[in-house]
C-alpha cells in the first residue's frame, strides 16, 4: 500500500491533468459530453500504457547506453525543476502543446494519445521518473502500476468535470492550482537531485 500510495503522490503532480484541461476544452468542444467522456478514458488507458512502458523498458534502455540509475535520477531532477518553474512563474502556465500542433490536433478523429496522452499526460519528465522507480519483487512492481492506474483514475476525473472545473475556479483558481502543482513537483525534483547525489558523492551528505 506504501508503494501504491507513493508511485500516486510522485506521479499526479508531474502529470498534473489540471494543466491538460484547456487544451482537452479546445480540442473537443464541440463533442458531445459521452463523446468527451470517451476520448478521456482512452487517454488515460493510453497514459498508463505509456508509463508502464517506460517503468519495465527503461532498465534495459539504461543497461544498452550505460546510463547509471543516479544519472536518470539527475538528470530527471533538473527536467522536472524546469517544468516547475514554468508553473510557478507568471504567465509560466503555458500549454504543453504548441500552437501549430494544437491547430493539427483540431483536424485528427482522435486526439486521445496525441496529444493528450502524450505529450500532456506522459511527458518526459513523467516517463523519466517511472523509469527511475526500481522496484525489487513482481508485488512491489504490480502495485506501482496500479499507482499508476490509480493516477489515470485521477486524471479521468479531472478531465471529465474539466468544464465545471474551469466555471468554478475560473482563472485565479486555475493559476493558484497550477502554483501548487509546481510547487509540489519543484520539492520531487530536488530530492530526486539531492538522493542522487546523495549517492553518487557520499561525502558530501557526512
Amino acid at each position: 500500500m506504501e508503494i501504491l500510495l507513493a508511485t500516486f503522490t510522485t506521479l499526479f503532480s508531474i502529470v498534473n491533468p489540471f494543466g491538460a484541461m484547456p487544451v482537452f476544452l479546445t480540442l473537443t468542444a464541440d463533442d458531445r459530453a459521452s463523446e468527451r467522456a470517451r476520448t478521456a478514458l482512452r487517454a488515460c488507458i493510453y497514459m498508463v500504457a505509456v508509463l508502464s512502458v517506460a517503468f519495465f523498458g527503461g532498465q534495459y534502455i539504461l543497461n544498452f547506453f550505460g546510463i547509471n540509475i543516479q544519472h536518470l535520477r539527475i538528470a530527471g531532477g533538473i527536467l522536472l525543476i524546469r517544468s516547475a518553474f514554468d508553473l510557478l512563474t507568471p504567465g509560466g502556465n503555458r500549454d504543453r502543446v504548441g500552437p501549430e500542433a494544437l491547430e493539427e490536433s483540431k483536424q485528427k478523429d482522435d486526439i486521445s494519445f496525441t496529444p493528450l496522452a502524450m505529450p500532456m499526460l506522459s511527458g518526459p519528465g513523467s516517463m523519466a521518473i517511472c523509469i527511475g522507480l526500481i522496484r525489487p519483487t513482481y508485488v512491489d512492481k504490480a502495485m506501482t502500476v496500479a499507482g499508476f492506474a490509480l493516477v489515470a483514475l485521477a486524471a479521468f476525473i479531472v478531465l471529465i468535470f474539466s468544464l465545471r472545473l474551469t466555471r468554478v475556479l475560473g482563472k485565479p483558481g486555475m493559476a493558484a492550482m497550477s502554483r501548487i502543482m509546481g510547487f509540489i513537483t519543484l520539492a520531487i525534483g530536488v530530492n530526486f537531485l539531492a538522493s542522487a547525489i546523495g549517492v553518487l558523492f557520499p561525502g558530501l551528505t557526512r
